[in-house]
């Protein structure tokens, strides 16, 4: 009998022909029945999805069917695929389909429409190319070729923007390295509202600082203070006559000729330039374009300058007659993210507390 035949053995006689042709016509008619039991259960909802799915494979494993039907079924298991959210397997099976037969519109659909949601635009532009050669007229093709084309425009555009953001940072990192300065991890961002330093077009960086008041941790925010100027001119603003008294002070203490300004030196890990950059584009920049801006000198300089910046925490007393640069450039500082001076007065009654090192910062 044919169905004892070993497997790669022609047919010898009429009745093994028979034989064959008579199996070969009962896996045909059961495999378009299935395709068939499948279309139905698309039809009956979200529940039976699955069990089509189950039809397609066994029409499917009948391999009795030719490239053109072989193709639709596939197409209509792709389909399946991609109303359940499976795009990769849907994906697969549109691709083999339109392996079979080029011909076929809905593969070259389903294929685009699986590529396109994740998100792999090139291949979606590919599939949705090939089927409007096909059909040139085809609504659905034309639709989501819109659809690719506005998605890839953005990309191109996020692209752009990322690219001039990574160059700013890459020369803001730069300006900082070459100054001699260390960042460390940020600090009091719910102070800053995340602002970071700043190049301007003339080489020169500017940072927001925050002004911490040791004595009741409230803080003032300078937006713009640039590297080159003197303490004593914001102090000279900030508590100049015209302005009013801070509110807490009921002292009074805290008078212009008053005020002093303290830093913190000895604590902190300064940040490799991998560490510096990824700070700076922080919220700039997806995760995913972290490559682009990673280069092999950022990779090695992970630990440099840990062990000569590490000592015991001082604060330090800033001279009114410094520039904030001449202040960062302190060899012991590590500036956590922004700058932070701790304003004390001498007329306070705190002042005395701050000075023999009383007190530590929350």
């Amino acid at each position: 009998m044919a169905l004892w035949m070993e497997a790669g053995s022609e047919p010898k006689t009429e009745g093994e022909k028979a034989d064959l042709a008579a199996i070969a016509a009962i896996k045909e008619s059961a495999a378009l029945e299935f395709k068939e039991k499948g279309n139905q259960y698309v039809k009956m909802g979200k529940k039976h999805y699955s069990d089509a799915i189950d039809c397609y494979t066994r029409a499917l494993n009948q391999k009795a069917l030719n490239n053109s039907d072989h193709s639709t079924i596939l197409a209509n298991r792709a389909h399946v695929k991609l109303l359940l959210g499976n795009y990769k397997h849907a994906l697969i099976d549109a691709e083999a389909a339109i392996a079979l037969s080029p011909t076929n519109i809905k593969a070259h659909y389903r294929a685009t429409k699986a590529a396109f949601a994740l998100d792999r635009l090139t291949e979606a532009s590919f599939f949705c190319q090939a089927g409007l050669k096909q059909d040139p007229h085809n609504g659905e093709l034309k639709l989501i070729m819109k659809q690719i084309d506005s998605r890839q425009s953005e990309r191109r555009k996020r692209e752009i923007e990322v690219a001039k953001s990574v160059a700013a940072a890459k020369n803001l990192v730069s300006a900082i390295t070459n100054r001699g300065l260390r960042l460390g991890k940020a600090m009091h961002q719910e102070l800053s509202g995340k602002r970071k330093p700043m190049l301007d077009k003339d080489n020169v960086l500017h940072w927001p600082v925050v002004f911490l008041y040791a004595e009741v941790m409230s803080s003032d925010l300078i937006e713009d203070f640039c590297e080159t100027d003197m303490l004593s001119v914001h102090l000279d603003m900030m508590f100049s006559e015209s302005c009013p008294p801070l509110e807490w002070d009921q002292e009074r203490a805290y008078t212009r000729e008053a005020v002093e300004l303290y830093y913190e030196t000895g604590s902190g890990v300064p940040l490799s330039k991998k560490e510096v950059l990824q700070y700076l584009l922080e919220g700039t920049t997806d995760p995913q374009t972290e490559s682009l801006f990673v280069d092999e000198d950022a990779k090695e300089d992970s630990n440099q300058g840990i062990d000569e910046v590490r000592g015991s925490v001082k604060y330090v007393k800033a001279s009114e007659k410094q520039t904030l640069l001449d202040v960062l450039s302190h060899p012991q500082l590590v500036i956590p993210g922004i700058p932070v001076f701790y304003v004390v007065s001498k007329k306070s009654s705190f002042y005395k507390e701050f000075k023999t090192r009383n007190w530590s910062a929350p």
